[in-house]
């Protein structure tokens, strides 16, 4: 199974009174994050399914993931992908769903804790930059993933 660990781009800042579920993502947010995804539709990315926290933030850097890499199909919310739910729950969402290639959009902290996880090492050390995106393969379902981290792109190294 591929698997692409991709966090929301920049947001805006939270205004008094604006719960944090429901910043948006800023017009450079949006920029750094299409400069991304035209490299991982280059690098022939088609996710077979787009699960996405139900923060806005996410689920607008879901709807330009899905736009970019040509998906037609639902994306889907979870609050196994909100910013501080357990990487063990998000393995468990990926795992019920048995799809061949899944695209995550969050947040941190989840995104690089759920890397350690999948890496088989909870206690490294990963910095997810706003826009980035991983693809990590596993080999097998089972309760505790045996991964390989293939790439990881950057709004830096993805070039203009």
């Amino acid at each position: 199974m591929e698997l692409y660990l991709l966090r929301h781009g920049i947001a805006e800042s939270a205004r008094p009174g604006m719960k944090d579920a429901e910043r948006s993502l800023t017009e450079e947010g949006r920029v750094k994050l299409r400069r991304v995804l035209k490299r991982a539709k280059e690098a022939g990315v088609e996710p077979d399914l787009i699960l996405s926290s139900p923060y806005r933030r996410a689920t607008e850097t879901a709807d330009l993931a899905a736009a970019a890499l040509a998906y037609r199909g639902k994306i889907v919310q979870t609050p196994a992908l909100a910013p501080h739910a357990s990487p063990f729950e998000a393995w468990e969402q990926i795992r019920r769903n048995r799809q061949s290639s899944v695209l995550l959009s969050s947040h941190e902290p989840l995104m690089s804790a759920l890397m350690a996880f999948l890496l088989g090492n909870p206690a490294m050390r990963v910095d997810m930059k706003k826009a980035a995106l991983a693809r990590v393969d596993c080999e097998r379902l089972d309760p505790e993933p045996e991964a390989v981290l293939k790439w990881l792109l950057t709004p830096a190294t993805a070039g203009v």
